[in-house]
């Protein structure tokens, strides 16, 4: 590999995007007229539950956005949602530092500016998720993976392992950087870093990722049975639906860019050096993979997120200059476009309804499920996730006690399996239901149904606790 430009010679104008790209993003989420979105909410959640595991996913999302809230002194949306812009700016220059190695100076401004103009990047600066609090602990490993190959040295290696753990215990599809350095091992010479790196990497990776491991193995394997779920085949057979297939991978082009996504895989085709290689073989497990799952049943677009850290250095590799900065002004547009529309919603409207109405009146009933709760003296119980979730934070300092409906089996979801309605609780609930009212009871009204729920059926009964074990 070429002998690195000095940080100075990138770092300080890099510095500068990031600052200037990050300050405006947090500038338009201080405006934003949405609501939390139920993921959001519930991530909010687990951080006020510190542990090693949750439901659905591995602990670090609820961790940083307890750190934050606790820091700022508040729960609001804003503290929530402000990783986002941070994280990803930390990436765009990781991703920075990775391409000067490779590539040179010019490289590595380019990689900072089209990573922070990509549409997931943009989204995920603004809606906090596990992919976002993934992202700069992956970029983070990727670079110390070729700094190893540089240097041999045990420290470089043993960052590998830590950060790629950490990225672990972010999102579970940090695996795919396991997957991706063993081919580029395998079959890029230069990337071998030697046994005894390999074995301070692995080491490092096991170390980070022990805690969420014992916490599975104690609680019967939950959020390895949710990934199952996930997957749909494994559990009710192979679909082998050619047209979810197409579907995921023509999401990509939203997800990545359309310019960078014909860029990559143009990249695939052609690989020209060993770092090239390298990149590739880094990059495409997850997008193989997803689009396998797709194959088989259904894949999110979201959820091949890990191709595009090795990938956007890829694209600038093959880019020309031309290529580049026309990547950059589509993007620019969608990355301009999505934090007027949080700041102008609920306009423009799409039909009837507003463009971003999913992310709109969720609050609006919780704070109204609360006043009739508070009004009846009455707990609530819900088996509907996106309400409890949104209950728990909108409610978070009001006196309502708030229950997940009783359920039998496998718990559906994080509320139910850990604040279901007791055995112990008798005498009348506030039952908020969706459709079909699960008991007999007294209908009472008070729900505002806007937004989101504007077009839903819902029903608030008041009826016997004992009614709803029986069922």
């Amino acid at each position: 590999m070429p002998n690195p430009p000095r940080l100075n010679e990138w770092l300080p104008t890099a510095l500068i995007l990031v600052v200037v790209t990050v300050g405006l993003r947090l500038l338009a989420l201080a405006f934003d007229q949405t609501d939390l979105f139920v993921d959001e909410v519930q991530y909010w959640f687990w951080g006020q539950n510190l542990d090693f595991g949750y439901y659905s996913k591995p602990p670090l999302i609820g961790w940083v956005i307890r750190l934050v809230t606790d820091l700022a002194g508040s729960d609001a949306a804003f503290w929530v949602r402000m990783p986002g812009a941070v994280l990803h700016g930390i990436t765009a220059l990781i991703l920075g530092a990775l391409a000067a190695r490779l590539i040179g100076r010019a490289a590595a401004l380019w990689t900072v500016a089209l990573y922070l103009s990509l549409p997931f990047v943009s989204l995920g600066s603004v809606m906090i998720s596990t992919d976002t609090i993934m992202a700069p602990f992956y970029a983070a490993a990727l670079l110390f993976l070729f700094r190893t190959a540089d240097t041999r040295r045990a420290s470089d290696a043993l960052a590998v392992g830590l950060f790629a753990g950490l990225a672990f215990m972010a999102k579970y599809a940090a695996i795919y950087i396991l997957a991706g350095a063993g081919l580029a091992m395998i079959f890029v010479p230069m990337l071998r870093p030697g046994w005894r790196n390999l074995a301070v990497m692995i080491a490092g990776f096991a170390l980070v990722i022990s805690p969420n491991v014992m916490w599975n193995l104690s609680h019967d394997l939950t959020t390895v049975s949710h990934t199952m779920d996930n997957a749909g085949w494994v559990r009710h057979g192979a679909k082998f639906d050619l047209g979810s297939l197409l579907t995921f991978l023509g999401s990509q082009f939203g997800v990545f860019g359309v310019i960078p996504m014909a860029a990559l895989i143009w990249a695939y085709l052609r690989p020209r050096t060993q770092a090239h290689r390298a990149l590739v073989l880094l990059s495409i497990p997850a997008i193989f993979v997803v689009s396998v799952q797709s194959l088989m049943d259904k894949a999110y677009a979201n959820w091949a997120i890990a191709t595009y850290f090795a990938g956007t250095v890829l694209v600038v590799m093959v880019l020309p200059r031309w290529g580049r900065i026309a990547a950059l002004a589509l993007n620019g547009i969608l990355a301009v476009a999505l934090p007027v529309l949080l700041i102008l919603a609920p306009w423009p409207m799409s039909g009837d309804k507003p463009l971003l109405n999913r992310y709109l009146g969720r609050h609006a009933l919780s704070e109204s499920i609360l006043t009739l709760a508070e009004r009846e003296d009455l707990p609530v119980v819900t088996s509907n996730r996106d309400i409890l979730a949104d209950l728990f934070y909108t409610g978070r300092d009001r006196d309502v006690a708030l229950y997940a409906t009783p359920e039998t089996g496998r718990p559906s979801s994080y509320y139910a399996q850990n604040f279901a309605l007791p055995e112990d609780i008798a005498g009348p609930v506030l039952v908020v239901s969706l459709g079909d009212i699960p008991c007999p009871g007294d209908a009472l009204e008070g729900l505002v149904r806007d937004g989101t729920w504007s077009t839903t059926e819902l029903h608030a009964t008041r009826v016997d606790a004992g009614c709803l074990f029986a069922k």
